[in-house]
């Protein structure tokens, strides 16, 4: 079977739950989906993971107003332009404000994985993501063109 892009054997495969993870835990940006202000919102977010949840530090704002007790999605991927492969991992889960109660654990664990905020200002509210659903999808690459087109040795 050949792909769009000439390419024998490419193929689409699902990814494990406990790959998902593992794959969600090398990276610390993602998209968060939400609904605000009358439209699908998706927002780049740094990110920590915490186990199996994904925990998102934040400042007051759109995402704060919309998200809490909210449905949302998140998704990670990688892709490789070059050989057309790639993954991707979608988490659908509800949005929570952390309270203070589990606010001292769950700051000091996220902290330890090193993520900081990229956008500048106050990042002191923190949402946690508890998933519902997670999957994950990968791109395998068939046979891949040569490196150098062989017909500009003839």
């Amino acid at each position: 079977m050949t792909n769009a892009a000439g390419r024998p054997g490419a193929s689409m495969q699902t990814i494990p739950t406990d790959e998902c993870y593992r794959l969600l835990a090398t990276h610390e940006i993602g998209r968060i989906g939400i609904n605000a202000e009358h439209y699908p919102l998706i927002l780049p977010v740094n990110y920590g993971l915490d186990g199996t949840t994904v925990v998102v530090r934040t400042r007051p704002g759109t995402l704060l107003r919309a998200a809490p007790h909210a449905n949302v999605t998140f998704e990670v991927d990688e892709i490789d332009r070059q050989t057309r492969s790639g993954w991707s991992v979608l988490v659908r889960g509800q949005a929570e404000e952390v309270g203070e109660e589990h606010r001292a654990e769950l700051v000091a664990r996220t902290l330890a994985t090193g993520v900081q905020p990229w956008a500048p200002g106050e990042h002191g509210t923190w949402l946690r993501l508890i998933t519902h659903d997670i999957s994950g999808r990968r791109i395998v690459p068939g046979e891949l063109p040569p490196a150098v087109d062989p017909r500009a040795y003839r």
